[in-house]
């Protein structure tokens, strides 16, 4: 399977075969373009002691969302997970996946942008959710905008379409 480089990604772009929204070309990097923290959140409700994980589970019930205005910031503290989106709404073909993936400048400091779950389906249209994590010891203040992620597209030997539950999903 093959990753796409930017000339790949931007060919895709031009055929309208990827689509990103809003597009900033200069977010593209050599394999990867990089994605902008949205500035809806959702954090976990501090009074739910327990909940159980089953494949009807749903973070709803735990979680609740908060916006945060432009010029604000997102404090996450020490061991802290907060749900958190993408501005950018990523289209793809149904032979195109992509894989999440936090920014290395980040990691530096602790901050995971995505745990887990880093795969993206073919065929999606939507924003993209993120596990916001902080591993480091000190508390860290991050604003909405920022390139907080990066997505690599790869091309896939067949086609598929993800039909899932979070299939058109635009908030956190």
């Amino acid at each position: 399977m093959t990753i796409l480089t930017k000339e790949a990604i931007l060919r895709e772009i031009s055929k309208h075969r990827i689509k990103i929204e809003p597009l900033n070309e200069s977010n593209i990097g050599p394999a990867s373009i990089d994605l902008t923290l949205g500035n809806e959140f959702k954090i976990f409700k501090s009074h739910i002691k327990e909940h159980f994980v089953t494949e009807e589970a749903d973070a709803e019930r735990i979680t609740q969302k908060i916006i945060i205005p432009d010029h604000e910031t997102i404090s996450i503290k020490p061991g802290e997970l907060v749900l958190g989106i993408t501005k950018e709404k990523i289209t793809l073909p149904d032979d195109i996946c992509g894989w999440l993936n936090s920014r290395s400048r980040f990691a530096r400091l602790g901050l995971m942008s995505h745990i887990t779950a880093p795969f993206v389906c073919p065929g999606i249209s939507n924003k993209q959710v993120l596990e916001l994590y902080n591993a480091s010891k000190v508390t860290l203040r991050i604003p909405p905008g920022v390139k907080i992620c990066q997505f690599v597209f790869q091309k896939c030997e067949g086609h598929a379409k993800y039909s899932g539950r979070y299939k058109e999903q635009i908030s956190p």
